[in-house]
């Protein structure tokens, strides 16, 4: 996870070794500041990036490279799975299709830097997230993967000066659903979970976790119906920046009202 963050000025929190803020207190631990703040839990992959349409633009320009049929983008996307199935076994099968043609450098390239050297992030979300802590609310990036690869998402979209922190299952030991990830979370910035918001495109990975905790939870769609029986998210959105704006503006503990979600005046764009 991470490398630390520069603090933004008088905010009274400080860079923490983990990727967190930690708050300035030195006559108190982080349980004593746990109500001041509500919390905004946020998936990374597909919610508030597209990681799927960055890894299909790496596959299509190495395919291209060593001259393989562009027809194959369908089964590498199909093996890949929007990032779900284990790394090693993509590369096993990538491996085995084109291992006389594509050297195992490449791709242990494509698999490990494909996506992050190409994801971006979008204005809305930018706007989001910035209305989001202008009125008050703790963003905490939350996400399954492997450190190297999500925490270079992260910086290269400039959403490391965008949120609070973030936590990566592979340092954290834990992958979502499990409670302890958000935990987690919540403990980096030393922000209680009562209140909080999940906000994510996985039904299992994100809603089901928020379930699991009583939290309540944004499933950002992008066009796709609920069909889960187990579980229900609060409330559905088609993208980030709705799902965003939805959560800051419900009645609830710490809630900012309607009239506060207008992008702050000065917020960069």
């Amino acid at each position: 996870m991470p490398e630390s963050q520069p603090p933004a000025a008088d905010s009274g929190f400080a860079d923490h070794v983990d990727g967190g803020r930690k708050p300035i207190r030195p006559d108190a631990d982080a349980r004593d500041l746990l109500p001041v703040m509500p919390l905004l839990l946020l998936d990374l992959d597909n919610t508030l990036v597209d990681r799927d349409a960055a890894f299909r633009a790496a596959v299509v320009a190495f395919l291209a490279e060593y001259g393989l049929p562009d027809t194959d983008l369908t089964w590498v996307m199909t093996v890949d799975a929007g990032g779900y199935t284990a790394r090693d076994e993509v590369a096993a099968a990538l491996a085995d299709r084109y291992g006389d043609v594509v050297p195992t450098a490449a791709i242990r390239a494509l698999l490990d830097n494909g996506a992050a050297d190409r994801v971006v992030l979008a204005r809305s979300s930018r706007e989001a997230l910035g209305t989001a802590q202008a009125v008050g609310w703790t963003c905490v990036i939350v996400t399954n993967g492997r450190t190297a690869q999500q925490e270079a998402k992260i910086r290269h979209t400039g959403l490391d000066q965008l949120v609070q922190g973030w936590v990566i299952s592979e340092d954290v030991g834990h992958k979502k659903p499990a409670p302890e990830i958000f935990q987690a979370a919540a403990e980096t910035v030393g922000v209680s979970l009562s209140g909080a918001w999940v906000i994510g495109d996985s039904p299992h990975a994100d809603i089901a976790g928020a379930d699991a905790l009583g939290l309540r939870s944004v499933w950002v769609s992008d066009g796709r119906r609920w069909t889960e029986d187990s579980c229900r998210p609060t409330h559905i959105a088609d993208d980030v920046a709705s799902a965003i704006s939805h959560a800051i503006s419900s009645p609830g503990q710490g809630a900012p009202g309607l009239a506060q979600l207008e992008p702050p005046r000065g917020f960069r764009r």
